[in-house]
């Protein structure tokens, strides 16, 4: 269905719209306002960025990652490593 938005500064024109709505059978509805991000995130190249939690109890994860040798660095690059079989279909 097409839209039209108008604006107007006059309360009567918005009385003789809805008047006219009823004559001629279109409605009227007040665009919705947008939503202002919450503080804690941002956007990056049009993607939302949410921050993290610093109170998270993150101890139910060293059991995960304790005796394993592995450091923040060699995580991310083993998780980023591409598989070229994958990538030649």
């Amino acid at each position: 269905m097409p839209e039209v938005t108008i604006t107007y500064k006059n309360s009567k024109t918005l009385e003789a719209l809805k008047d006219l709505s009823k004559r001629f059978d279109f409605s009227i509805s007040k665009p919705t306002k947008k939503e202002i991000p919450p503080e804690n995130t941002f956007t990056i190249n049009g993607v939302t960025i949410i921050r993290g939690n610093p109170s998270i109890d993150i101890s139910e994860m060293s059991d995960v990652f304790t005796g394993k040798n592995i450091d923040a660095k060699e995580l991310r690059k083993a998780a980023w490593q591409r598989n070229k079989q994958l990538l030649s279909q």
